[in-house]
């Protein structure tokens, strides 16, 4: 196996950065914003790499039908939707009005709010009340960890043959390697639920903390 490591250096994250497509005013004050306001919580905002990878694979794939698992103050909401072929639309669960109050204002300045869905509460039962059927093109997941298997369950039957399911943080900042704590243990253990799968085939991307790409096999 050829091994071709990478040490992304922060010198080498600006530069991968400056020679991608910049973000434009709305997404660049919506990052700022969320750093300056919620300096505790910032981490969970999506990479700006990672946004403009959602925004440019929902429009290679012509999605219409998406969903999102864990929406905070709405870059990635913001990306996918601002994909989506016309007539298309994002349902988004999350359980803080606080944080998505700050998606809702700029989902409203891109002109995309009219194509996002927002429910707030446990993503579990929300999901639930989705038709069953496999009519998704695209499901993100960006959540709480522990919550990642039982997402992953709901959401790959009614994701269509061919339709595709992205989940952040699989890399966890290393400790994927050498899991000590629960968050450790979970995510590592949706990892291998994921790779086990016989519905999907799939690749992790290094992107930012770890990117699952996988894609709906099972006809």
């Amino acid at each position: 196996m050829t091994f071709k490591p990478l040490p992304l250096t922060p010198e080498l994250h600006e530069y991968l950065l400056s020679h991608s497509t910049p973000p434009d005013e709305v997404t660049a004050e919506l990052i700022a914003e969320t750093r300056a306001s919620l300096p505790d919580d910032a981490g969970m905002q999506v990479a700006p790499e990672q946004a403009a990878f959602l925004r440019l694979l929902t429009s290679l794939m012509g999605v219409r039908q998406a969903v999102e698992v864990g929406t905070f103050t709405g870059l990635s909401s913001l990306s996918i939707a601002r994909g989506l072929a016309a007539g298309g639309q994002l349902t988004c669960f999350d359980i803080s009005p606080e944080f998505t109050a700050v998606a809702r204002r700029y989902w409203q300045r891109a002109g995309v709010a009219e194509r996002i869905e927002l429910r707030i509460g446990p993503a579990a039962e929300g999901l639930r009340e989705l038709p069953s059927e496999p009519y998704l093109d695209l499901a993100f997941i960006d959540a709480d960890k522990a919550g990642y298997p039982v997402y992953w369950q709901e959401l790959v039957p009614r994701v269509r043959p061919g339709g595709v399911l992205l989940v952040d943080n699989v890399l966890w900042s290393g400790r994927v390697v050498d899991p000590r704590g629960e968050s450790d243990r979970a995510i590592t253990a949706f990892n291998d639920l994921a790779r086990d799968d016989p519905r999907v085939e799939l690749v992790i991307l290094p992107i930012a903390d770890g990117l699952t790409m996988a894609r709906r096999t099972e006809e």
